[in-house]
């Protein structure tokens, strides 16, 4: 096992990379509530809930995809690397396709495991070099930074911090529950909103003050806080059986084929979608955690074809066992700077996840006001991608800028990233710099320009 994992090439030990094990699946537990949460629709009208896959499954799906992503990484990729459900990925899925564009769950899962598909493809095929290099450095940071807006939104909405307001669309929610008159509903919702505060307030501190499990202490200070005051249910027990994966598991082989479904301008869209956030959130994970670990060489990454192909084929596991896109953690970084430097660390990490399949019964205390301060900080650290692009640069900051602002305004990932895309060239040519467009540049302002006029028929 030593040699395998080059403990002394790496000048690593068992302890040093037990502990940072530990230490990344903590600072990744925050998933195993927040994942199942949001693709089951938890936290949507009773109407909409049918559409969405069971609570339980998807807590299943998720521990066992973070679990075997993370043992890929592992023994495959051999890196100090985490993987599950991503952020922002889980919110497309769950926000955009499922509910804005009235996909089938089962169906969403279907392109969730083609795009992993075409994923493994080209980091086989060394495409991906090519592709990264035709995408602009702005419109990939824009993405970034426009998910986590997306991301923070969302967690706001759920918290009760930001309602719906017939004039002004939205507003302040209400945090007073002591005036007269106020109903039931009313002053449970102003509790609730107070609790998210509490929450997020905990949890930045504790990141202000470098605590790597940070989020996921958050979520835990704030369920005993609710717990507290009777906002939250207490769980009738801390272990048991994992929930039945039966509700998911191969759920999307109904639709893999069906071709009719598959390849429709709303499915290539939604592909494309799963594929390009994945693409390039997995590559700059892989190159930062590597980054810090010192484990690049002249720059690149070693065996980057086996990294890159673990997270593909994650990817497509998940899809199998009913989650969405399983990618790279950033959160790995946790490990790392607690001395982790080998597979080894991912290999902890990965047999920490399944022993938490044990543990679902604590799920009960996973409400709105205790993920919300995990959606939050979580879309603040992707957000900062927007130091990186090029603000002086109009014909670079437009783009960039429609993609980040539409997100969220339109409640919608798949919709920015259509217009950045549409935009970018049009920009380019009219400036006068058409040669700097790529050529798959074009190629996706026409399959975008056709997702948009899909939206108005």
């Amino acid at each position: 096992m030593r040699k395998y994992f080059e403990f002394d090439k790496l000048g690593t030990n068992y302890r040093r990379e037990t502990i940072a094990g530990i230490t990344t699946f903590l600072a990744m537990a925050y998933i195993l509530a927040v994942n199942p949460f949001m693709l089951s629709g938890a936290d949507l009208p009773a109407d909409l809930k049918a559409n969405y896959p069971e609570f339980g499954a998807v807590f299943t799906a998720t521990a066992l995809a973070a679990a075997l992503g993370t043992l890929l990484m592992a023994f495959i990729g051999r890196l100090p690397i985490g993987q599950a459900p991503g952020m922002g990925l889980n919110a497309f899925f769950t926000y955009t396709v499922v509910l804005t564009m009235q996909i089938p769950w089962q169906q969403a899962l279907a392109g969730v495991f083609l795009s992993c598909t075409i994923f493994l493809i080209l980091s086989l095929t060394g495409v991906r070099e090519a592709i990264i290099n035709a995408i602009p450095k702005g419109l990939k940071y824009a993405v970034s930074a426009g998910i986590g807006l997306f991301i923070a939104f969302i967690g706001f909405k759920n918290a009760g911090i930001v309602v719906a307001n017939d004039a002004t669309f939205v507003s302040l929610g209400h945090f007073t529950f002591f005036h007269e008159g106020m109903k039931p509903e009313q002053i449970l919702a102003a509790k609730n909103a107070l609790l998210a505060v509490f929450g997020l307030l905990v949890t930045v501190v504790l990141m202000a003050r470098k605590v790597n499990a940070a989020i996921f202490i958050g979520m835990v200070v704030t369920a005993v806080v609710g717990m507290i005051f009777g906002l939250v249910s207490l769980p009738d027990k801390v272990v048991s059986a994992p929930p039945s994966l039966a509700p998911t598991f191969g759920a999307a082989f109904q639709y893999l084929g069906d071709f009719s479904s598959l390849f429709s301008v709303k499915m290539l869209i939604v592909v494309l979608t799963f594929l390009f956030v994945d693409f390039f959130d997995a590559t700059g994970t892989l190159l930062g955690v590597a980054s810090q670990a010192g484990l690049l060489k002249d720059g690149k990454l070693p065996r980057s074809g086996s990294a890159f192909s673990s997270d593909a084929i994650a990817g497509m596991a998940g899809a199998i066992l009913g989650t969405s896109t399983t990618t790279a953690y950033v959160e790995s970084t946790a490990g790392v700077a607690a001395g982790g430097r080998s597979g080894f660390t991912a290999l902890v990490t990965g047999l920490m996840f399944i022993l938490a399949l044990f543990f679902s019964p604590l799920l009960a205390i996973v409400t709105p006001a205790v993920t919300a301060p995990a959606l939050i900080l979580v879309g603040v650290l992707m957000a900062s991608h927007i130091t990186q692009i090029a603000w002086g640069e109009m014909d670079e900051a437009f783009p960039a800028f429609l993609t980040i602002i539409l997100m969220p305004l339109t409640y919608s990932i798949a919709t920015g990233l259509a217009a950045g895309f549409i935009v970018y060239p049009i920009v380019k040519v009219l400036k006068g710099k058409a040669r700097e467009v790529h050529p798959a540049m074009y190629v996706l302002f026409f399959v975008f320009l056709a997702y948009f006029i899909w939206l108005r028929e």
